[in-house]
Formats: structure tokens, C-alpha cells, sequence
């Protein structure tokens, strides 16, 4: 039975290069969210305001995303999702439109110290490699993981979340 893949974690986690390397092995595309927010809304992105502008325009994509994936489960393929919900309440509501939607799904999350996550966020912004969707400032760095909420006790409870360990 095909699945919904959510990857999740703070910035720098390793997670968009966990999404292409599981999307290879399940042979279907990884839907990464920051990579539909730079093609789609990034030409538009204004001085002031920032965080309300972004979060409408998240949403969007996720929506969207959501569609994308639910398509791919309805052709017997796997979804794989790496949407920045990076608190609790917002999993536990995308986790609620999942079951709504009848969709299997397993939570991978990633996570590493703080330091060694600046580390490659840091050299991500200079090598422009694979995983590079825009750049990330220190203060953008130090404000996302601020908001980071790993999963807790009661967000395990029922579901099938696997903490990935990346070396």
C-alpha cells in the first residue's frame, strides 16, 4: 500500500538530502517545500512584513503539495514531504488531513546540534550544491530553530514516527 513520507525537522537537519536519497530508493520525486517556494513566490518576496507574507504563501504550497502527493498515492506510487512544520500543533493538523484523506503515513524526523546544523547551513549558502533552495541568514537560522518542536511522547502515540540518524 503506497504512503505519504513526512520528513521533518529543524533547518540544516539533513533533510532535503534524506527526501532525495529515499526518493531514489522509492523511485518517485521528493515534494520539498522550499524548493516550490522559491520557484513560485520568491521574485515576489517583500522588504517588510516577511513572516505573515511567508506563511500565507506556505500554506499554499503545502496545499498544493498535499494535492501533488495525494496524486502520486491514487497512481500506487509513494509521496515523499518535506514541509517545515516545525511545531507540534502544525503536524498534529497535517497528520488530521492525512487521516481525513484515508492516506498511510510515516513521520521521519531528523534532527543534530545546533552547532553542526549552522555548520552545513552555513556551507550549504556558499556550495550552492544539491539541497541549496535560497539562502539562509544566521538570524533566519537562529529564529527557524527557535520555533523547532520535536516530536513529543503524545505526538508518537498511534503513529509510526522513525528518528533518523544521519552520520
Amino acid at each position: 500500500m503506497p504512503c505519504f513520507h513526512v520528513i521533518e525537522g529543524p533547518v540544516g537537519a539533513g533533510k532535503t538530502t534524506f527526501a532525495n536519497k529515499l526518493g531514489q530508493e522509492l523511485r518517485t520525486p521528493p515534494l520539498i517545500l522550499d524548493a516550490w517556494f522559491v520557484t513560485l513566490f520568491r521574485p515576489d518576496r517583500p522588504d517588510r512584513g516577511l513572516w505573515e507574507w511567508y506563511a500565507a504563501r506556505k500554506q499554499r504550497c503545502i496545499d498544493q503539495i498535499t494535492d501533488v502527493a495525494q496524486g502520486l498515492l491514487g497512481t500506487d506510487h509513494d509521496a515523499i514531504v518535506e514541509l517545515g512544520l516545525l511545531q507540534r500543533e502544525s503536524r498534529k493538523n497535517y497528520y488530521a488531513r492525512l487521516n481525513d484523506i484515508g492516506a498511510a503515513y510515516v513521520v521521519h524526523v531528523l534532527d543534530a546540534p545546533m552547532p553542526e546544523r549552522l555548520a552545513r547551513v552555513r556551507k550549504r549558502n556558499i556550495e550552492k550544491g544539491e539541497s541549496y533552495a535560497m539562502e539562509v541568514t544566521d538570524a533566519i537560522f537562529a529564529t527557524a530553530s527557535e520555533m523547532w518542536e520535536p516530536p513529543d511522547a503524545a505526538e508518537c502515540v498511534g503513529r509510526d514516527i522513525r528518528f533518523v540518524d544521519i552520520p
